[in-house]
């Protein structure tokens, strides 16, 4: 049976970070709706120990998105695709929605 979720159900992390993995019962998935007001940032982390590879999605809004020692700047529609080895953080630039999928 279908899993369905809306992410405003669902507790925010950090003030913005809603986890879906969970409540959609995902096995291999992880999935993070970040719905945050302008200048909220992320920490910095990597996924080695998790081999979890990551892809950042702009629905709405700007976003800097720092991988290792680079800057890409984000705009609606963009998506980065982030190896698990790599240190990233995400930083809203305005008010915005990113979505994060990520799998082992």
């Amino acid at each position: 049976m279908p899993e369905k979720v809306n992410y405003r159900d669902v507790d925010a992390v950090g003030e913005a970070m809603h986890w879906l993995r969970s409540p959609l019962n995902c096995e291999n998935l992880g999935l993070t709706v970040v719905d945050a007001d302008e200048g909220w940032r992320g920490k910095r982390h990597d996924h080695s120990s998790d081999g979890q590879e990551e892809v950042y999605l702009v629905v709405e809004g700007e976003a800097e998105l720092e991988v290792e020692d680079e800057v890409l700047a984000l705009e609606e529609g963009d998506a980065v695709r982030v190896d698990a080895s790599e240190t990233r953080r995400l930083e809203f630039l305005e008010d915005g929605v990113v979505v994060v999928a990520g799998a082992a």
